[in-house]
C-alpha cells in the first residue's frame, strides 16, 4: 500500500453516488476544498459513527466551502440505503472495483479476527481546489473523525 501524502497531486475520478448519478472530484474543487474519506462498509457500526459525526458537522463544513466525499466498495443500492437510513446530507461514492482506494493507496492488507484479507483502510483527504492534498487523516477514531477535520480546516 502506498498511501498518498500531503501535497500530492489527488488522483481525479468519477463514480456513481448513492442515487446513481456521476459525481466528479474535478466538478466539486472548483465549488471548494474536497473531503474524501474512505470508509471500509456502510451500514457497519463504525462506518455509522464516522458519518453521522459528519452529518452532524456539515453547517460548519459548509461555512468552509468543503465538500463531503465518502467513498467506499459498496454497490450504489447499498449506499442509498445507508444515506436514507442515516438521514446523511453528504455524497457517498461507490467504488467497487477499488479503483480509485488504489489510486489514493487506501486499498491493501488488512488483518480482523485472525483472518488476512484485502480492504479499504480508514483514511480521510483535505484536497485543495487545485488538486493538491493539504492533508492526511489517519490517526482518528470514527467516533472524533469530524472534529479532527474540523480542527484541521480551522488551522489553515
Amino acid at each position: 500500500m502506498n498511501t498518498l501524502t500531503a501535497g500530492a497531486k489527488a488522483p481525479l475520478f468519477t463514480l456513481q453516488n448513492q442515487q446513481g448519478n456521476a459525481v466528479s472530484l474535478q466538478e466539486c474543487l472548483t465549488r471548494g476544498p474536497v473531503l474524501v474519506y474512505f470508509y471500509p462498509k456502510a451500514s457497519t457500526p463504525g462506518c455509522t459513527v464516522q458519518a453521522c459525526g459528519l452529518r452532524d458537522s456539515k453547517a460548519e463544513l459548509d461555512s468552509h466551502k468543503v465538500t463531503v466525499l465518502g467513498i467506499s466498495p459498496d454497490p450504489v443500492a447499498k449506499l442509498a440505503k445507508f444515506a436514507e437510513k442515516q438521514s446523511l446530507n453528504f455524497t457517498l461514492l461507490s467504488d467497487e472495483d477499488h479503483s480509485v482506494a488504489d489510486a489514493f493507496g487506501v486499498w491493501g492488507e488488512k488483518k480482523f479476527m485472525g483472518k488476512v484479507y484485502d480492504g479499504i483502510h480508514r483514511l480521510s483527504f483535505l484536497i485543495n481546489t487545485d488538486g493538491t492534498i493539504a492533508h492526511v487523516f489517519d490517526k482518528f477514531k470514527t467516533s472524533d473523525h469530524h472534529q479532527v477535520v474540523l480542527a484541521e480546516i480551522a488551522a489553515q
